[in-house]
């Protein structure tokens, strides 16, 4: 029992079912706790752009050819991301979740829309998002996108000068030793963001207010469930592996991301289970940094369904071709919105905006139940990029089966702190 108590698995379980019991019982104490998730997810936005520069540089640098890191990341482009949108639009047409409620247009506030919802994500915009003001500003700053672009023009700089650019290589490799010591401190307090967020979320939005979006909740839950079950169940079998031994590896960052409705919060963290799985270290280090701001399968179904949602509400019939033109839009906007807070609200946004078939002040219809939506967006972006990482190693032969049938069938709770030492993480690749 001692040891259990140990797990940060079963700290964040516990730290949740208190959150949402202070939720029910004190809403007034629960709506005060909310500092406690920002501080939590601040600290782990301080040291996620150190993560991503020392991984994707090291991973670069340390290949024995460019051509590797250029197939790494084409194949993490030509992954289905449209999948979980045709997915989501199925259920979204079959059951009808906004059928129903007949709201007249005239009757909606576009006041009640948040304002950075009408801060529109657009390709020029994304283009800018890549490019930093400086060198060393990208690294210092908070901007994931413009991080990445320069961790891998620094990768291969690296990679291109040989022997000379060897000692700046150890040092970077010294860096990440140091700071994901530093990650491993951040994540013990993950129980007390949980503790914080959800009771903040059960304060605010009660079991009242959400009585009329019920539907919409449930179906979204089940769209997501029969997704990660049908479709990266697949995929993880096509790899003879478990998705269930996945998950259970991941455990404790799946709860974090489910609780604190943030994919930056375990990033840190995933890139060091990944590697322990047996992945090789250039591809975790291309793969999951830029597969958290390009593959979203779960922003795919959460935009798909809400979209949906809005129109049946509204009375409006959507062709397959609008519904098309409106996914479409979506999968290209969403690229411009790594690490913004409340990132597919504002997609949501741009894109009835850009399309025009719905009106933008619809979207107060789910302002109130936004937070709890993207718990389930936020998992399978975490889950899902997890799977990608695992088949892109396999199809670049940069993965040990072998040990990841061993950590995924052998254990059935966390690795021990011991396997987790960050001296030992991708020594060996």
């Amino acid at each position: 029992m001692s040891r259990l108590i140990r797990e940060l698995w079963f700290q964040v379980v516990v730290a949740a079912g208190l959150g949402i019991a202070v939720g029910i019982l004190a809403p007034g104490l629960g709506e005060d706790l909310k500092p406690l998730n920002d501080w939590f997810i601040a600290l782990v936005k301080m040291i996620v752009i150190p993560v991503v520069f020392c991984v994707v540089t090291t991973g670069i640098a340390s290949m024995d050819n460019l051509r590797k890191a250029g197939r790494i990341g084409v194949k993490d482009r030509l992954l289905p991301g449209a999948v979980p949108g045709v997915h989501a639009d199925r259920a979204g047409r079959r059951q009808h979740p906004g059928s129903g409620l007949h709201v007249d247009p005239s009757s909606l506030n576009a006041d009640d829309v948040p304002k950075t919802a009408t801060e529109h994500a657009t390709f020029t915009g994304f283009v800018s998002s890549l490019i930093p003001a400086s060198l060393l500003g990208a690294i210092t700053g908070d901007a994931i996108l413009a991080a990445l672009m320069v961790s891998i023009v620094f990768g291969v700089a690296l990679n291109m000068a040989g022997e000379e650019g060897a000692p700046l290589i150890r040092g970077i490799k010294a860096l990440s030793d140091v700071v994901f010591r530093i990650v491993g401190w951040v994540m013990r307090l993950a129980p007390l963001g949980t503790f914080g967020g959800l009771a903040t979320v059960v304060a605010t939005y009660g079991a009242e207010s959400l009585k009329q979006l019920g539907y919409l909740i449930i179906l979204f839950t089940a769209t997501c469930i029969i997704y990660v079950l049908v479709v990266l169940g697949a995929i993880m079998r096509a790899c003879h592996l478990s998705l269930f031994g996945l998950m259970r590896f991941l455990k404790a960052e799946l709860l974090v991301a489910l609780s604190t409705c943030s994919s930056e919060a375990v990033l840190p963290q995933l890139v060091r289970k990944l590697e322990i799985l047996g992945i090789g270290q250039p591809v975790v280090g291309i793969v999951i940094p830029s597969g958290f701001s390009f593959n979203l399968d779960g922003s795919a179904v959460y935009l798909t369904m809400a979209s949906l949602f809005l129109a049946q509400a509204m009375g409006i019939d959507l062709s397959w071709q609008q519904q098309l033109i409106m996914v479409g839009v979506m999968l290209l906007t969403s690229k411009g919105t790594a690490g913004i807070a409340g990132g597919a609200f504002i997609v949501l946004a741009s894109t009835v905006t850009a399309v025009g078939h719905i009106p933008l002040a619809a979207l107060s219809l789910i302002v109130g139940i936004d937070r709890i939506l993207n718990e389930g967006r936020v998992f399978i972006n975490v889950l899902g990029n997890a799977v990608a990482t695992i088949v892109i190693g396999k199809w670049e032969n940069d993965f040990d089966t072998e040990q990841a049938r061993k950590v995924l069938h052998s254990r059935t709770t966390a690795p021990p702190q011991a396997d987790l030492d960050t001296t030992k993480v991708g020594a060996d690749k």
